[in-house]
């Protein structure tokens, strides 16, 4: 399932039946996923700790960095769907609207270029 054909909700279901197999729902509270999310994005921020700017774009290069970076970011990925799961929240729905607020905040003529306000 590549990024072009797959779903957020094939994501998410592939996530469910995961957790399910396993009985792991018991342990899913969104503060344990939480965690875990937070747990896993330091693990993923390991990669590009203490490297400048274009050298954290060069690491994606290196086929076996490129592999455990994915690795750090498919756990952040699953741990996003287990926790969408959790609670019942549509992740599609409300990365849309997040984006829409975003735009409305940082209008693109307005920000083009730049990464903070004036």
């Amino acid at each position: 399932m590549p990024d072009a054909s797959a779903t957020v909700a094939e994501l998410r279901e592939a996530m469910r039946r995961f957790v399910g197999e396993r009985d792991w729902e018991q342990f899913h509270s969104p503060k344990n996923l939480v965690m875990g999310l937070a747990i896993e994005t330091a693990e993923l921020m390991e990669h590009f700790q203490w490297i400048d700017n274009e050298a954290s774009r060069q690491e994606g290069e290196n086929p076996e960095k490129r592999v455990a970076i994915g690795e750090e970011m498919a756990d952040v990925a699953c741990y996003l769907m287990a926790l969408a799961n959790t609670l019942n929240l549509d992740l599609s729905d409300a990365v849309l609207d997040k984006l829409r607020k975003n735009a409305q905040k940082y209008p693109a003529e307005e920000f083009r270029g730049k990464f903070a306000k004036d």
